[in-house]
C-alpha cells in the first residue's frame, strides 16, 4: 500500500452500512487520494474477528467497526491493540453514554434497523462462509461453495469473496503457487463453479512492489521480479487450462468491477 492510498476494513456484525457511509464521508476529505474501502458485515464469532485482522495486518489497513455484540467488540478492541492496528470504534463511545444518559443497558443486538429476512440471514451464512474458507484454509470448503476463485497472489480473491458473500453467495479461494499442489477437489468440483483471476505482469509487479514498500521490504525482492511473476503466471494458466475454467483478467479492475463480471458469467 502506498502513501497515496490505505485500506479500510469496516467490520459489523449487522450490515455494516453505518460503516461504510462513515468512512466514505471521511474519504471525501482526501481526494485525490485513494481509499479503498472493504466492507466485512454479518460477524459472528471471535475467529471471524481475527481473520478480518489478519487481513488488515497484511494490508497496513485501517479498521471501523460497529460492534454492539459485547464480547465481539472487547475481542476486537483488545485483539487490535495487542496487534498495533489502528481500529475505530464507531459505535461502542455513543451507546456507553446513552446508556448512561437512560440508566440502563442497550440490547446489544446486531441489525435492529434492518428487517431480519431469509436474505440477512444468506448474507450472514455466506459470510461467515467466505471468512472460513479463505486462502484454502480448509479444502473442504471448494466442494460446498457456490463459487470457487483461484489465481496466483494479489489478484484480489479475499475482497471478491466478500464483495460476492454480500451477493449471498458461498464463495471459497484458492491460491495457486508453483511450489505448492494445488489440492485435488479443485479438480473435481465442476468447473463452471470455478472462477480463474489472471493479471498482466507488469500490473502485478507494480502492486507487489508497493506492497513490500508497505511492509518495509524492498522491492527487489523475488516476490516483485518479472521473472517470478511470469513463472507464477503461467503455472497459473496451467492449472486453470487443466481444470477448464472461465479465466477474467482483473489488470486495472477494481474488485467491484470484476464481481460485476462474476456475477454477470453466473447469470449466463
Amino acid at each position: 500500500m502506498s502513501a497515496d492510498s490505505v485500506t479500510v476494513y469496516v467490520v459489523s456484525d449487522s450490515a455494516g452500512d453505518t460503516g461504510e457511509l462513515a468512512v466514505r464521508a471521511a474519504a471525501a476529505q482526501f481526494h485525490p487520494l485513494q481509499v479503498q474501502i472493504r466492507r466485512i458485515g454479518f460477524i459472528q464469532s471471535c475467529e471471524a474477528i481475527d481473520a478480518v485482522l489478519a487481513m488488515a495486518a497484511k494490508d497496513s489497513g485501517i479498521l471501523l467497526f460497529t460492534l454492539v455484540i459485547p464480547n465481539l467488540r472487547n475481542h476486537m478492541v483488545e485483539r487490535a491493540a495487542n496487534e498495533n492496528i489502528v481500529a475505530i470504534d464507531l459505535l461502542g463511545p455513543l451507546i456507553e453514554n446513552m446508556e448512561r444518559r437512560f440508566g440502563r443497558p442497550s440490547r446489544h443486538e446486531p441489525g435492529l434497523n434492518h428487517v431480519l429476512d431469509a436474505g440477512y440471514f444468506r448474507k450472514v451464512e455466506a459470510v461467515e462462509f467466505a471468512v472460513r474458507y479463505d486462502d484454502a484454509r480448509d479444502v473442504t470448503g471448494i466442494g460446498k461453495a457456490d463459487i470457487v476463485l483461484t489465481g496466483v497472489s494479489r489478484t484480489s480473491k479475499t475482497p471478491l469473496s466478500m464483495v460476492l458473500a454480500h451477493k449471498t453467495f458461498k464463495v471459497a479461494n484458492v491460491p495457486l503457487v508453483p511450489e505448492l499442489t494445488p489440492p485435488r477437489e479443485l479438480f473435481l468440483v465442476n468447473p463452471k463453479k470455478v472462477i480463474g483471476l489472471t493479471i498482466r505482469t507488469e500490473a502485478l509487479n507494480a502492486i507487489r512492489k508497493e506492497r513490500l514498500k508497505a511492509l518495509g521490504l524492498p522491492d527487489s525482492a523475488s516476490y516483485a521480479t518479472l521473472a517470478r511473476i511470469e513463472q507464477e503466471l503461467e503455472f497459473a494458466h496451467r492449472i486453470m487450462k487443466k481444470i477448464g475454467c472461465v479465466i477474467i483478467d482483473v489488470s486495472n479492475k477494481a474488485v467491484e468491477e470484476t464481481a460485476s463480471l462474476i456475477l454477470e458469467h453466473f447469470q449466463k
